[in-house]
C-alpha cells in the first residue's frame, strides 16, 4: 500500500508540471524562460535541502555537466512548448518522444526485438504522426517540434541516470548546474521578461513541489516496485495530464488525441512488456 500511495502522488506530481506551466503561460502570466528558471532554481533548492536533511551535510556529487545540460534542454524546451500547446497534447508528445529515446538507445546498444515489439513500436511511431499530421486539430508544429526535442533531452538525461549510487544527490546537483545555463537564457530574453505573483508562484510550485519533491516521491516509490512496473506505471502520466486538461483548462477532448493516445501508449506497453518477457528467460 505504501509503494501504491507513493506511485500514484508521484505520477500525479509528473502529471502536474504540464498543468502548472500552461496554466502559467496561457494567459501571459509568466514568459517561458523565467518560468524555467524559476522552476530549476526552486527544484535546485529543494533538493539540495532534501538531501542535506537526509545526510546532514551538504549535498557534493561528481559533476556531470552533459547531463546538466540536457536537464536545462528539457526544462526550456517543455516551457516554450507550452506557449501553443494543450496540456494533454504535450504531455503524450513528451513522453512519447521520451520512451522512443530510451528504446532507440537500447536497439542502438545491441538489444534485439521479437516481432511483436517491432509492431509495437511501429504503432507507437504512426501514433505520433497522426498526432501532428496537418489537419484541423493538428498541434502548432513549432511546439510540437519542442516538446519533441524536449522529450528527447530528458530521455537522454535518464539514460546518464542510469546506475547512479545516489540518485536523489545527483538530481540535486543537476538542478543546481542546469539552473546557470537557465539563468544565461532569462538574460538574452530580458526585454520579453514578464511575470506577475500567480506566475512565479506556479513556476515555483513546478520547481519545487511537482519537480523536486515529486523526484524524491518517485525514488521512494522505486524501491517497491520492479523495474517492469516502473515503467508501465508511467504510461498513467499523459492520461492524467489530459484529465486535468480537461477540468482544469477546459481543454477540448478530441477524437485525434484519443486515437494518438490509445496507438502511442499502447504500443510502448506492448514494447514494454515484451522487453521484460525477454529479460526475465
Amino acid at each position: 500500500m505504501r509503494t501504491l500511495l507513493l506511485t500514484c502522488v508521484a505520477m500525479l506530481a509528473f502529471a502536474a508540471n504540464s498543468l502548472l506551466c500552461r496554466l502559467a503561460l496561457v494567459d501571459a502570466r509568466i514568459d517561458p524562460a523565467s518560468f524555467g528558471l524559476l522552476r530549476l532554481a526552486s527544484g535546485a533548492l529543494a533538493l539540495t535541502l532534501i538531501v542535506r536533511w537526509r545526510t546532514n551535510t551538504a549535498a557534493r556529487y561528481a559533476a556531470d555537466w552533459w547531463a546538466a545540460v540536457m536537464l536545462f534542454a528539457y526544462v526550456a524546451l517543455f516551457s516554450f512548448a507550452y506557449l501553443s500547446l494543450s496540456a494533454s497534447v504535450g504531455a503524450l508528445i513528451l513522453f512519447g518522444a521520451v520512451q522512443m529515446t530510451m528504446i532507440g538507445a537500447g536497439l542502438r546498444a545491441g538489444e534485439r526485438f521479437a516481432p511483436v515489439a517491432w509492431a509495437g513500436l511501429a504503432t507507437a511511431i504512426a501514433g505520433l504522426v497522426y498526432l501532428v499530421s496537418p489537419g484541423l486539430t493538428a498541434p502548432p508544429a513549432a511546439g510540437a517540434a519542442s516538446m519533441a526535442l524536449a522529450g528527447v533531452a530528458w530521455g537522454v538525461y535518464s539514460l546518464r541516470g542510469r546506475g547512479v549510487a545516489d540518485a536523489l544527490a545527483s538530481t540535486a546537483s543537476n538542478f543546481v548546474r542546469a539552473a546557470l545555463p537557465a539563468l544565461a537564457l532569462s538574460l538574452v530574453t530580458i526585454g520579453q521578461a514578464t511575470a506577475d505573483g500567480v506566475g512565479v508562484a506556479l513556476a515555483i510550485a513546478s520547481g519545487a513541489l511537482t519537480s523536486g519533491i515529486g523526484y524524491v516521491i518517485w525514488y521512494a516509490a522505486l524501491r517497491g516496485l520492479p523495474a517492469m512496473r516502473a515503467a508501465s506505471v508511467q504510461l498513467s502520466v499523459p492520461p492524467i495530464a489530459a484529465l486535468g486538461g480537461v477540468l482544469v483548462l477546459s481543454e477540448p477532448l478530441t477524437s485525434r488525441l484519443i486515437v494518438a493516445s490509445a496507438a502511442i501508449l499502447g504500443g510502448i506497453a506492448v514494447v514494454l512488456f515484451v522487453r521484460a518477457r525477454s529479460a526475465t528467460r
